[in-house]
């Protein structure tokens, strides 16, 4: 059976069997396939209580500063369940890629021609997230990863080299290129459809935003590497042929995410109130609550909310503050939270892949660099403006008004927050890029953190400052992740390999800075 989200009533077992584990049948279809792609991560997509709690609350919540906290010991090592997490979760989605791979290559020429969307959009998909994880450990498993049933449960044979971050990404831009060209001129007959629009609970089966994921997803990465010598003078080149040739995200209304349509399905955010609100997990950071406070910042009130004691006043917790007085302004809830209705509280939330601000932000950085002033300054006004938007709008879909209802914000209160002068373009083509990197880590937040985290690192903007730990040899954030215990012990020979890169300073090939 198709698997179907805009359904009622669904369990999650009887949404567990719309698609195939390759571990427990012997028989699978490539439409099939495709889903089990997309449900294997779908709780690092949608906000999920594991994700935000167990990966993200002590990591990269912390490292970006989207949140604060009240410093303790050994807060900036990177903890072994936060990297099986990623990890793991990654690699499922691989296996179901690789199924996927299997399947489709035993069909007939003409079958696969029919099936072809479903491995196009898979496989966009896949690099989307085979890019964060680069941006986290930096070399991993890839070309030889996840072919265990390929290899007819070959275990020793299965074990996968690890490649490089280059070549890694040197392979997501090829492929990529190819799939925008490809899925240009791609059609798809009446039946094949009306399978894929059951089947892709993101796009739900509108070719269109398929082709803006892709396009979208190459600025992203082609931006990621602007800087390294490895892919300098591709990374604009290629630039300029997306933004002149290419469709890309230009709005909210094609935004890539899984939006909720029912809580009666698994595709939910149920589990966002426990992952962010455990344990203090939802105080604001000082930094961020001071830049919207100085700037008039119309996300201020859909973004946070006043701690309950605080008389309505927004404050974050200051990093470099001792800790015994961060713990007492967070008992005392004079700390201002993450505004309940919008977020934690929302189980309509949707699950962010890649919007409009984000593309915006990315078209301003390059203008920028380019010499298109212009351009870059209205791109960074149109990122602002669309930020604010989504925010308000995220807002309109919460079952929980804890937080009380928003008075819309309107242009003019956009307009004039544009123009003030702690957001207005203007200065050095360097201060003019810190502008850009504020915004983006605003927009980021708490909802696209390892994307955060990776533009914090490539830029070193916004500018944070962090208590030194003096009882860790890792006194500051890292750089990087380490690779889980099980790859020491089961994936022995290959992790040898890259085993003198295996500690949390080795900068990844893109981090310049």
């Amino acid at each position: 059976m198709a698997i179907v989200i805009a359904f009622t009533g669904c369990q999650e077992s009887e949404f567990a069997d719309n698609y195939a584990n390759p571990n427990k049948i012997g028989e699978t279809t490539v439409p099939k396939q495709f889903t089990g792609v997309l449900v294997a991560n779908k709780d690092y997509v949608l906000p999920a209580y594991w994700n935000y709690f167990v990966v993200n609350r002590t990591s990269t919540r912390r490292w970006t500063q989207s949140v604060g906290w009240a410093n303790d010991l050994g807060q900036y090592v990177v903890g072994a369940a936060s990297v099986d997490g990623q990890w793991n979760t990654f690699y499922s989605v691989f296996q179901q890629y690789r199924e996927l791979e299997k399947v489709y290559n035993t069909l007939s020429e003409e079958a696969q021609q029919k099936n072809r969307i479903f491995w196009l959009a898979a496989t966009v998909y896949v690099y989307d997230h085979t890019q964060e994880m680069v941006d986290l450990f930096g070399y991993i498993p890839f070309s030889e990863a996840g072919k265990l049933s390929q290899n007819g449960g070959d275990y020793l044979a299965s074990l996968p080299a690890y490649d490089s971050s280059v070549s890694i990404y040197t392979t997501l831009l090829d492929d990529l290129k190819s799939i925008a060209d490809e899925l240009n001129g791609i059609s798809l007959d009446n039946a094949t459809s009306t399978i894929f629009e059951t089947q892709d609970y993101i796009n739900n089966g509108d070719l269109t935003l398929w082709r803006k994921y892709c396009n979208s997803l190459r600025l992203r990465i082609l931006n990621r590497v602007s800087g390294s010598s490895e892919f300098s003078s591709r990374a604009d080149s290629e630039i300029a042929s997306i933004l002149g040739s290419y469709p890309v995200i230009d709005s909210n209304d094609e935004n890539i995410q899984i939006d909720v349509i029912s809580l009666d399905t698994p595709i939910n955010s149920e589990g966002f109130q426990s992952g962010l609100e455990d344990w203090n997990g939802n105080v604001a950071g000082k930094a961020m609550i001071d830049h919207m406070l100085a700037s008039s910042d119309p996300r201020l009130v859909a973004m946070f909310e006043p701690g309950e004691n605080a008389g309505g006043v927004y404050q974050g917790i200051d990093p470099l503050a001792a800790s015994s007085d961060q713990q007492d302004l967070i008992d005392d809830s004079m700390v201002s939270i993450y505004n309940r209705s919008t977020l934690s509280r929302n189980d309509f939330f949707p699950g962010m892949l890649m919007n409009a601000a984000e593309v915006s932000f990315i078209k301003a950085e390059y203008y920028l660099r380019s010499g298109n002033d212009a351009s870059a300054k209205a791109a960074y006004e149109m990122g602002i403006e669309q930020s604010i938007e989504w925010y308000y709008w995220v807002n309109t879909l919460t079952n929980d008004g804890i937080s009380g209802a928003l008075t819309p914000v309107t242009g003019t209160e956009i307009d004039a927050y544009i123009a003030d002068a702690e957001i207005a373009w203007g200065g050095t083509n360097a201060e003019k890029l810190e502008l850009i990197a504020e915004q983006k880590w605003i927009h980021y937040s708490v909802v696209q953190l390892n994307e955060s985290w990776a533009e914090i690192r490539r830029l070193d903007l916004p500018m944070l400052d962090f208590q030194p730990d003096a009882s860790n040899t890792q006194s500051l954030p890292p750089v990087r992740w380490l690779y889980p215990d099980n790859e020491r012990s089961r994936n022995t020979d290959n992790y040898q390999a890259v085993s003198s890169m295996d500690n949390m300073t080795t900068k990844l090939f893109w981090d310049v800075n």
